[in-house]
This record gives C-alpha cells, sequence and structure tokens, in this order.
C-alpha cells in the first residue's frame, strides 16, 4: 500500500491561492488541520484544498470565518465537505444573503440622489445629522439602511 503524499504549506498556497499567512491562520481558527513533519513543518493531506475551496467560495458570498467556521464544525473529524454538505450547509446563509442584499438595494435607492447630482445637499440630505442629533441613538451611521418617518 503506497503512503499518502502530504503537502507542504507553499504547496497548498500555491494550488489553493491563498497566502501561507491565510492558512496559518485558517488553522489557528480551527478551519484547517495539519499534520507535523519531522522536522516540525505542516504538512497537509490533499482533501484540505477542497476545504480551503468551500472557505473561499463562503467567503465570496460575504460569510464571515466564524459562521463558516461554525458551518465546518458539523461535518465530523474536519471532514472534506461535499457537494451536498454545501447544499445543506449554504441553505442556512440565504436568509441572512437575502437581508444583506434587500440594504444594499435600499442603500442604492436612498442614495441615487446624491450619486445623481453629487452635491450632497444639506437641505436634501437624507442623511445629514445637523449637530450630531443621532449621537444619543447609538454609534455609527444611525440612518443608513433605516426607514424614515416620511416615506
Amino acid at each position: 500500500m503506497r503512503a499518502e503524499v502530504l503537502l507542504s504549506v507553499g504547496e497548498v498556497a500555491r494550488r489553493s491561492g491563498v497566502a501561507v499567512s491565510a492558512l496559518h491562520y485558517y488553522e489557528a481558527q480551527g478551519l484547517l488541520s495539519s499534520e507535523r513533519s519531522r522536522g516540525n513543518q505542516r504538512r497537509y493531506r490533499r482533501p484540505v484544498l477542497r476545504r480551503i475551496a468551500f472557505i473561499r467560495a463562503a467567503q465570496a458570498l460575504g460569510i464571515s470565518l466564524a459562521e463558516i467556521a461554525q458551518a465546518l464544525q458539523q461535518l465530523p473529524q474536519q471532514r472534506t465537505p461535499t457537494k451536498a454538505d454545501w447544499t445543506r450547509l449554504s441553505s442556512h446563509w440565504r436568509a441572512s444573503l437575502d437581508q444583506r442584499i434587500a440594504a444594499l438595494q435600499a442603500l442604492r435607492d436612498q442614495l441615487q440622489s446624491c450619486i445623481g447630482c453629487g452635491c450632497l445637499s444639506l437641505q436634501a440630505c437624507r442623511l445629514y445629522n445637523p449637530n450630531d442629533s443621532l449621537a444619543a441613538q447609538g454609534p455609527g451611521a444611525r440612518r443608513l439602511g433605516a426607514k424614515q418617518a416620511s416615506e
């Protein structure tokens, strides 16, 4: 029986298109696992490439690493995700993605007049916050994504 060929961190980085530092970070976050050689160098099993592809696909959708880690924890013993796993795990992200899409579309529609004229008129701007009156409501942009009473 032939021994499994383990990949170096550099080989995994080259084949996956992910920086070595990102691989180390993924491992520290529990997204990946490696073995150590006699010289204490990281070595990865070939299926890690599919796991990285899963992580990158989820990130491309805007899914946080914490959410990805939570999804991958549902797989036994760091098993490589299958197509069925992707379908099942990604279905949980659909509602969140739909909410983000709706929020971005609303933001785009609210900003259209500002983009159209480019003046950011303080008389008509929905985002204008005279005298920082919204500070009492908490940090951040309070009006972005919020419906206005005048609508």
